[in-house]
Parts: C-alpha cells; sequence; structure tokens
C-alpha cells in the first residue's frame, strides 16, 4: 500500500466513526435527522471536503455515469402531482402520446449510447401498467435496449410482485421510483398516493434483485429541514437505493408549484454533499434543472459526490443540456463516462 492509499484508508475510517458510530445512526442502527441536518449545516469547504473524502472512497472522482430517458408514454397521468405537467389534474397538460413502438425505443437507445449513455431509462405516465399488452411491450423494451450493450432502467409507476419477477426475467437492471420529497411535505405536493405506497413498490423491486433508482424534487416550496429529511429517508431503507437523482424543479406554466422560490445553488451542492456522507455506495445524480446551474456550479456538485448525469436535450417533459455542452464540459474537468458495469 502506498502513502496515498495509507491516508485514504485512515480518512475512511475517520469519516465511518464519525458517521457511522459517533451520532449519525442511532441506537437501532438509524440514521438521525439532527446528526444529518448537523452535517448539512456545517461549513460549506468543510462539507465539501467531507464528502469529496466519502466519494474516492467509493468511486473514481474523475469517472460520471451517463444515463438518457425517453417518455415511452406520455400525458393522460390519473395523479395530481403537484410539479408535472403530465398530470391530468393539472393546468398544464402535456400532449398525449400513446405506447411508443419497439424499433422508435431502440432508435433512441442506439442515440443515446452514441452520446455516451450507459444506462438508458424508459418512462411512462400513469399510476401503473394493468394493460398486459403494454407491460408486455415495455419487457421487450428492456430486451432490445439490453441487448445494446445498455444498462436498462424503467419507471412505470406502482409494481406487483409478478411484474417485478417478469421485468427481472427480461434483464431490467434499475427501477426508478422516487420519493418525491419528506413525509411531512408529502401531501402538500401528492394526495392520490403516499410516501408508503412508494417505499411498498421499492421494497418489492429490490425483493426481485433489481437495483432501486430513488431520489426526490427539490425547489417545490419545501424546507432545507424537509430535503434533508427525504434524503435521510432514502439512506434508513432496508437498501438504500444504488441510484439517488436530486432534481431541481423546473417550473412548468399551470402546476401547482410554477411559483415556488427556486433553491439556492449553494443549498443543492450541499444537499449533493449529503447524500453521499450518508449513501458512499450510491451514484449521486444530478437530474432535471441540471440546465440552468452554471459549469462552475456543476464542478462543485461533482466535487461534493455526484457521479452521474442525465444527457440528451429533453428529460420526458421539460428541456435538459444543449448539444455539445457536456463534452466541452467534461475536457473542462477531465472527466471521462462510465461503462456499463455488467
Amino acid at each position: 500500500m502506498n502513502v496515498l492509499d495509507d491516508s485514504m484508508q485512515i480518512i475512511g475510517c475517520f469519516l465511518n466513526a464519525r458517521c457511522y458510530a459517533s451520532g449519525l445512526q442511532s441506537e437501532d442502527g438509524k440514521m438521525t435527522f439532527e446528526e444529518a441536518f448537523t452535517i448539512f449545516q456545517k461549513p460549506f469547504f468543510t462539507l465539501l471536503r467531507e464528502a469529496h473524502a466519502v466519494h474516492i472512497q467509493n468511486f473514481d472522482e474523475q469517472t460520471v455515469q451517463i444515463s438518457d430517458i425517453l417518455s415511452v408514454r406520455t400525458g393522460g397521468c390519473s395523479e395530481d402531482c403537484a410539479y408535472c405537467a403530465q398530470s391530468a389534474r393539472n393546468g398544464a397538460k402535456a400532449p398525449k402520446q400513446p405506447m411508443l413502438d419497439l424499433k422508435t425505443v431502440v432508435d433512441a437507445a442506439k442515440l443515446a449510447k452514441q452520446r455516451g449513455a450507459s444506462r438508458f431509462c424508459m418512462s411512462t405516465s400513469g399510476r401503473s401498467l394493468n394493460q398486459e399488452k403494454e407491460f408486455a411491450a415495455i419487457c421487450d423494451m428492456v430486451r432490445a435496449v439490453k441487448s445494446l450493450g445498455l444498462e436498462t432502467c424503467v419507471t412505470i409507476g406502482f409494481l406487483t410482485e409478478e411484474q417485478a419477477r417478469r421485468l427481472k426475467e427480461a434483464g431490467l437492471d434499475y427501477y426508478n421510483h422516487n420519493v418525491d420529497t419528506s413525509p411531512e411535505f408529502y401531501h402538500h405536493i401528492v394526495s392520490t398516493r403516499t410516501i408508503d405506497d412508494r417505499i411498498k413498490t421499492i421494497e418489492i423491486v429490490q425483493a426481485a434483485g433489481i437495483n432501486v433508482c430513488s431520489g426526490g424534487i427539490v425547489g417545490m416550496g419545501e424546507t432545507n429541514e424537509d430535503r434533508v429529511k427525504m434524503l435521510v429517508l432514502l439512506a434508513n431503507l432496508k437498501t438504500p437505493p444504488r441510484c439517488v437523482p436530486i432534481n431541481k424543479l423546473v417550473k412548468i406554466p399551470g402546476t401547482r408549484v410554477d411559483d415556488s422560490k427556486p433553491i439556492d445553488d449553494f443549498d443543492f451542492v450541499r444537499l449533493i454533499a449529503l447524500a453521499r456522507i450518508l449513501m458512499p455506495p450510491s451514484y449521486v445524480k444530478i437530474a432535471a434543472g441540471r440546465n440552468t446551474f452554471s459549469d462552475a456550479t456543476q464542478a462543485l456538485c461533482m466535487y461534493a459526490g455526484a457521479n452521474a448525469l442525465f444527457s440528451g436535450e429533453k428529460l420526458l417533459t421539460v428541456d435538459n443540456i444543449e448539444k455539445g455542452k457536456d463534452a466541452i464540459l467534461f475536457q473542462k474537468l477531465n472527466i471521462k463516462t462510465e461503462r456499463p458495469q455488467w
């Protein structure tokens, strides 16, 4: 072991002792909100140093995982999520689009791979997929995208145990099911489901042996305390999510949160750092809203532990990063992209 490895081991032991044996976990082994919020409020550079030390113990600091996402069925959702244009109950209604055909999805996945994505995500609007024809189509998409050498991810709402088993058999790598916000703030955002409903599906997915991708949205009117509570909830799952996407709200006129105060950029970076400290082995993803951040803010996020991004010019119904901008940023930061893990 060289001097650098030795020093990193010392830092890791120090952080583990502080984070997991000295107050971050309560007597029952759960993370505590009080300790997590204390970490969130640390001096900015101290917080970033500690998060970066955790990050380099678990990942290559010069590598990011790139995902691309496609809405394979859009609009007409019966849920009342306050932030979403696809909800039939919101004033802003995304154009309704039926399920895409397999060739269209495969062509989009091929393009994503050419752009450097190692994971391709497929999303459907709606509470769940109860029609066998549509669910079978999703399984076919998973198989086809997997055959391209990409990791696969879907988000299709609530699942049954049987559906989770079939997705696993089709080769699904990740299932996205965000908790959105803190348990205390949840009823302000969604009334057609509970946060416990979300956790139940996460448990079903994990029991089937599929990686979970779960995070939330910030800037919907919640407090920093709510944001920290959301991360503590995720960290306290029996198995924390393998990927934690943190979305900055993209305001859509006509939704119920289109006049909310945006999250401060420094608070967003702090949240990334806290996610890294609370969930060391997880990918921490800067998701929606990245196009509103400067290159410098994105670099701070990556130093603080963000190591996954969405590529592409569109994230479902909202704009993402302009074509070519990521390549320029990665060159400035000496960043390389990750290849599929399987």
